[in-house]
């Protein structure tokens, strides 16, 4: 080895040496900057002035930092030292599939899954136009938890983009690295058109692949010889043995796909690795025992000629043989036939079955692939949510990893990816793999989205907003409606599109119930026409007996026929769920596929919400008010009124009531017909602060809490704004707004002198939740600068300084009265912090009091002035969606 122990490399400390191969050295080290442990590939000096090895390590680490899936090395950075280039890799744990393959044939199984994972890669590379052109058991790795990993790319191609007929670009095109006629690739792995010196492009590295993958389920190389030329002469023109010949117990399904990977001609692999990941994909959704026993599955779709004469003669002479019994029997049995086709047609049924969410979690928002085959599901376990995927005809779900904070998932028309909102932004991700990519900035609360035909994506966000439009490939986004001040509309939500790819459905909220409804509208004019009179999200579906609209009223899923032609209602309204969950503000309760296939939530009524209290133990100790569908709620600072939301789930509106507690009466307190949450009292409890959308956007409000006099407008701007504490004096109001630039920072507004409010905390990360301590001399907030949400406290007003209070991720902070308890949530664990405040501020070690396991989702909570009990919003239980309903042929049973 060249580099010696402890050799600093830039930021990169060498650990120790990993190994060595014909291009280059490799090195465990150390990344300072980061203190993370890291795989150094070194181009050893003796090769610096080899113009030909250089070229390849620059090319390997151009390749790979091009790429960002989980099945290819992440590179992640490149530099020289001294005379030396080397990159710079993730550390990997595990082994070559090489060593794996050293022992004999792998599990069936287990060479499904590799071989699935490997051309999710490769079709990601491809998806780049970038050809490995040197695939081989060496250059796939398994780490130790089954994860595989594509190396090596240093004989790469990279095609650039092709440009359309007259077009030229300023980009330079990347130097080829070998002539034609120059044999590249190692022998045994090489396509017949790399054996003889040919351009190769993608469907070579299908080749290679199929060479690995016979391989794992043979337990023997696929083509053999006493020397490097008979093993080429082998390539081009033997034929590998049949797999199931020495193994009955191989697929042969399995077997199909690694003979069209082993065409020697091109044109008769398969044409893409995309292609080539949904015919694994198909043999993955099999059961078990199925590929445990060798029985047959379901053949690829596409054809699978052969290259031998002899077969091709054969087969082609048994075609005509069968050909002509068949139309014998065809002759045959033609009264038969007759007299099926005349009698009445068999009678549909309708199919039902439930999915179950994993342990300790909850299903949040649904979607149905377009072609009825898959559900993509927000599956919620404590403060975390993940995007899972079930396919119908698998037993069990996948998460998609990368989507953590996913909410209202929608599919594209292809169902090969699904777009959407997680962390203030539009993304969308690849079922065949890889990491999920940004579209555009969608600040505040999501409000669906839907996907055309022609690549462009229309969606909903942030109350008071019209709908928005963006190009799949991703942008800026622009309006695409506008909201109607002469019929007092204050929102738009809830797209989809229609079959034509340029109208679409949405929902209208408006101050005026009679404008609310159904409304279709367009990409190519703001004219809007209503349907119908419903607050819903809105399904469009087909099926042989007609067309209709799906839609919820009243907690019953209705279905409506629909002319698509002429965008009108044709029939009267019908019942197809009598009962399921649907609340329109906080997502979808209900899908429908393209045709037909129908999933919802059977689980009830939105009305179930309850606020409840608990000591410090988590023992329930009472409840407060009757259940409903309670968002937001405040405790005033003597304990003995609670300002709660209530939201209308009829109107999708929402108002404020003031509880009293002592006398456990309720009275409504805010009246206007728009959406008011959010309430806070004052310090000596006479006046509250709310947000409300009556002017469109979330502007500030502040009311006396009698209820007597008008609501008076406090602030008033073009963002989002939600109050979060009102300072023991009187005289600060603490708030965050969401801003598309720099996501979300706590400011506070001055109830003195000109109330021009300023910025205290505002960054590229997100900071939410500002709360002031008793004595105003700290703001304890949430941030997300770490990469999670931790609990910080900074000094007030002058915010020098900060001290971060949680240790494992954390929200929603509470003071105790007196300053020297601070409370917030991890995950639904309600965690207390000892604090010293002072010149300086101190925090003791978070303590665990109780799992709040009952609570909503996201967790919602307040706690007495002494710190001693705390108000949860919980759900009844039978409230919880914890199981999910799909239905086949729903229409069948609906009409009758």
């Amino acid at each position: 080895m060249t580099i010696a122990v402890g050799t600093r490399l830039g930021p990169y400390e060498v650990i120790a040496p990993l190994g060595a191969g014909g291009m280059g050295e490799v090195y465990r080290a150390r990344d300072t900057r980061l203190n993370r442990e890291v795989a150094i590939k070194i181009l050893p000096a003796t090769f610096a002035n080899n113009e030909d090895r250089l070229r390849r390590f620059e090319q390997e680490a151009l390749a790979t930092s091009a790429l960002n899936h989980p099945n290819i090395l992440t590179v992640h950075d490149f530099g020289t030292h001294g005379d030396s280039a080397y990159i710079v890799a993730e550390l990997l744990e595990g082994e070559e599939l090489r060593v794996q393959l050293n022992n004999g044939a792998v599990a069936q199984r287990k060479a499904i899954d590799y071989a699935q994972q490997i051309a999710s890669g490769l079709a990601a590379a491809h998806a780049k136009t970038i050809v490995h052109r040197d695939l081989k058991p060496e250059n796939i790795f398994i780490t130790t938890d089954g994860r595989v990993k594509i190396l090596d790319f240093g004989l790469a191609k990279m095609k650039p983009p092709k440009l359309a007929a007259g077009a030229s670009s300023e980009v330079a095109t990347q130097k080829a690295i070998t002539d034609p006629g120059t044999v590249m690739g190692t022998v045994g792995y090489m396509s017949p058109e790399q054996v003889r010196g040919q351009e190769a492009d993608h469907r070579s590295d299908v080749f290679s692949f199929g060479v690995i993958l016979y391989e794992m389920l043979r337990g023997r190389r696929t083509f053999t010889g006493e020397s490097a030329i008979e093993v080429m002469n082998a390539i081009l023109k033997e034929e590998p043995e049949e797999l199931t010949e020495t193994n009955p117990r191989i697929s042969p399904a399995l077997e199909r796909i690694v003979h069209r990977c082993l065409e020697k001609n091109p044109e008769r692999r398969f044409q893409s690795t995309s292609d080539l990941c949904f015919a694994i994909e198909a043999l993955s959704m099999q059961s078990g025992s199925r590929l445990d026993t060798g029985a047959a599955l379901p053949a690829v779709t596409e054809s699978q000629p052969t290259s031998s004469k002899t077969r091709l003669f054969g087969n082609a002479r048994l075609a005509w043989i069968t050909a002509a019994l068949l139309l014998l029997v065809a002759l045959a049995a033609l009264p038969f036939a007759i007299a099926y086709f005349r009698r009445a047609p068999a009678e549909v049924e309708t199919v039902r079955f439930s999915i179950s969410a994993p342990e300790d979690a909850t299903f949040g928002p649904i979607a149905v692939s377009p072609d009825g085959r898959r559900l993509a599901m927000v599956v919620r376990s404590g403060n975390e949510s993940l995007l899972w995927v079930r396919p119908f005809n698998a037993v069990v779900a996948q998460p998609l990893r990368g989507t953590e904070g996913v909410n209202n998932p929608f599919w594209s028309p292809d169902n090969r990816s699904i777009a959407f909102f997680a962390g203030g932004k539009l993304k969308k991700i690849e079922l065949s793999g890889g990491s999920p990519q940004t579209l555009c900035d969608a600040p505040g609360h999501p409000f669906g989205g839907t996907w055309s035909r022609g690549g462009m994506i229309v969606f909903g966000h942030r109350p008071g907003n019209p709908l928005y439009r963006v190009s799949a490939a991703g942008g800026a986004a622009t309006e695409v409606t506008k909201l109607d001040q002469s019929r007092q509309e204050t929102g738009h939500r809830w797209p989809h599109f229609l079959p034509d790819g340029r109208h679409f459905l949405f929902s209208v909220d408006s101050a005026q119930s009679e404008n609310r409804g159904i409304y279709v509208g367009s990409l190519d004019t703001e004219e809007t026409t209503r349907l119908l009179v419903a607050n819903s999200s809105t399904n469009y579906m087909s099926s042989p007996d007609g067309s209709y609209l799906i839609f919820v009223r009243d907690e019953i899923l209705m279905a409506q026929p629909f002319d698509v032609e002429l965008l009108k209602l044709t029939g009267e309204p019908f019942r197809v769920v009598e009962r399921l969950r649907y609340n329109p503000g906080n997502g979808l309760g209900f899908s429908v596929s393209e045709n037909g296939v129908l999933a919802y939530d059977p689980s009830g009524s939105n009305e179930n919400l309850q606020l409840a209290w608990f000591d410090r133990a988590g023992k329930q100790v009472g409840v407060v008010g009757a259940a409903g569908n309670i968002s937001t709620f405040a405790l005033s600072a003597d304990d003995k009124r609670v300002a709660v939301t209530r939201v209308d789930s009829q109107t999708s509106q929402a108002d404020i009531w003031l509880h009293d507690l002592g006398r456990d009466t309720a009275s409504r307190f805010t009246f206007d017909p728009a959406f008011d949450d959010f309430p806070l009292w004052s310090p000596d409890g006479s006046r509250l602060v709310f947000r409300s959308t009556r002017e469109g956007i979330f502007d500030l409000y502040q009311k006396v809490a009698t209820g007597a006099g008008e609501d008076e407008l406090l602030l008033k701007s073009d963002l989002e704004k939600r109050p979060t504490s009102w300072s023991s004096d009187g005289r600060f109001i603490v708030y965050y707004q969401i801003d598309p630039k720099t996501k979300a920072d706590v400011w506070v507004l001055p109830l003195f002198g000109d109330r021009k409010p300023f910025p205290f905390l505002q960054t590229g990360a997100t900071e939410v939740s500002g709360r002031l301590s008793p004595d105003m001399k700290w703001l304890a907030y949430t941030s997300d600068e770490s990469g999670r949400p931790e609990i910080y406290v900074r000094p007030f007003p002058a915010g020098g300084g900060q001290w971060q209070v949680s240790k494992n991720g954390g929200g929603t902070a509470r003071w105790r009265r007196d300053g020297k308890e601070l409370f917030y949530i991890e995950g639904r664990k309600v965690m207390a912090v000892a604090v010293k405040g002072g010149a300086t501020f101190e925090a003791g070690t978070p303590q665990l009091l109780f799992d709040a396991r009952q609570s909503s989702q996201p967790v919602i909570y307040t706690v007495t002035g002494d710190g001693q009990r705390f108000l949860f919003n919980t759900l009844v239980e039978e409230a919880r969606s914890r199981q999910l309903t799909v239905v086949l042929n729903w229409a069948a049973e609906g009409k009758r």
